[in-house]
């Protein structure tokens, strides 16, 4: 079984979106890209202000774009089969549970703020899988700000352009996000992971040993609770400042406390909410020495880090399951791993790991016959490389 590398599809998959736009609408005015990430550490700390490491992914979602004369949205989507139509001075917000609510999201944002993107038509095709935690939701928001910014001729910055796609996700989609994913696929770096106050937005880039992979393995699983525990966990990170507050006056977010504080202050607590805080609270502090070890190449420790990451988000935060925990499990038996942990929401989706060069394939199917030995399900297994962000590839594409 050979590791499943998404560059090898991207090619496929900008010549599929313009040669669908071509049959749809004419010649595109462009093509535009947007990758997904992974976080390599640092989970669920973006919407409580703090620190987060994540890397973007070469495997993206893409949008070729033309203008139209009218005041309407035409979008289609290549994965899904159907398209959507909009008229862009009636759209209002909430989540429809659909996956045009993205698009229409980020041009009703676009809109509010008084950007005066015109009419569009747009074709959508992804290689960003959809439910695995990589954020494909911000490569489609942050691939079609870009689309219908650039056919409208509006310059904005990469800063504005994360602000708007995550506006749109919160009232659009419903999911109230921190900054992180649509901030590094704007922002993403080649061969770097980004270090990301999700408070002032100030970043380091971090280069990431030529020696090692980022290998990410979907569990295949996606459970339904997912998307409100994801709210239910940030209503609890919101009521333990609310408590500390009585006694921290000062304090804004849980980026502002210290673990000595919240075992001060915070044992009256609800159980779950005092848990939820202490991993937000410990992760922080793990996403800096996690940098620290990064500049040092010191991988051993960054692994060490990653285990106390997913202990903590399993133990702590309560979002991760049965088949990420035997995903873990199975990738530190096998040879040349520094670390594993799950990665993204949780309840299901990826983990990631990073591994050895020489030790990837090894690693790919080891895990892959535990996994289907144990469950029945065949994982999905990918060799990634950390990637430049969003940009336009142009339309000469066969």
């Amino acid at each position: 079984m050979e590791p499943t590398e998404f560059p090898n599809h991207r090619e496929d998959a900008a010549q599929l979106v313009g040669k669908e736009f071509r049959e749809r609408y004419g010649e595109p005015r462009g093509i535009y890209r947007a990758p997904g990430r992974v976080n390599l550490i640092g989970e669920h700390t973006d919407y409580n202000d703090g620190l987060v490491m994540p890397a973007a992914l070469a495997f993206y979602t893409y949008v070729a774009a033309g203008v139209r004369s009218d005041d309407k949205l035409n979008v289609y989507s290549i994965d899904f089969r159907e398209g959507r139509d909009f008229e862009l001075a009636a759209l209002t917000p909430g989540p429809t549970g659909h996956w045009s609510d993205y698009v229409r999201g980020v041009a009703a944002v676009l809109r509010k703020r008084n950007i005066s993107i015109g009419g569009a038509n747009l074709v959508v095709k992804g290689d960003v899988p959809i439910g695995a935690g990589l954020s494909s939701s911000a490569a489609i928001e942050v691939a079609t700000a870009c689309a219908l910014l650039g056919v409208s001729g509006i310059a904005l910055g990469r800063l504005e352009i994360a602000s708007i796609c995550q506006q749109a996700e919160h009232e659009y989609a419903g999911t109230k996000c921190g900054i992180m994913d649509q901030f590094i696929s704007c922002f993403g770096v080649a061969n770097h992971a980004l270090m990301l106050d999700c408070r002032s937005l100030d970043f380091q880039s971090l280069a990431i040993p030529e020696s090692v992979r980022i290998v990410i393995c979907n569990t295949m699983v996606r459970h339904e609770l997912a998307a409100g525990e994801y709210n239910r966990r940030r209503a609890d990170c919101e009521a333990g400042v609310a408590f500390l507050r009585q006694q921290l006056p000062e304090i804004k977010a849980l980026r502002d406390v210290s673990l000595a504080q919240l075992d001060e202050y915070g044992t009256a607590m609800p159980d779950t909410v005092h848990r939820c805080c202490h991993h937000v609270i410990s992760e922080n502090a793990r996403v800096l020495e996690a940098a620290d070890a990064l500049k040092q190449d010191d991988l051993e420790r960054f692994g060490r880090l990653m285990a106390e990451s997913h202990a903590s988000l399993r133990d702590d935060y309560e979002v991760s399951c049965a088949e990420l925990d035997l995903m873990v499990e199975l990738a530190l038996k096998c040879r040349g791993v520094y670390g594993a942990r799950m990665t993204g929401g949780g309840f299901g989706g990826c983990t990631v790991n990073l591994v050895d060069a020489g030790a990837v394939a090894e690693f790919q199917v080891g895990v892959a016959q535990g996994y289907q030995r144990t469950t029945g399900r065949l994982p999905e297994i990918y060799v990634c490389t950390a990637a430049d962000g969003a940009r336009e590839i142009g339309t000469k594409i066969a």
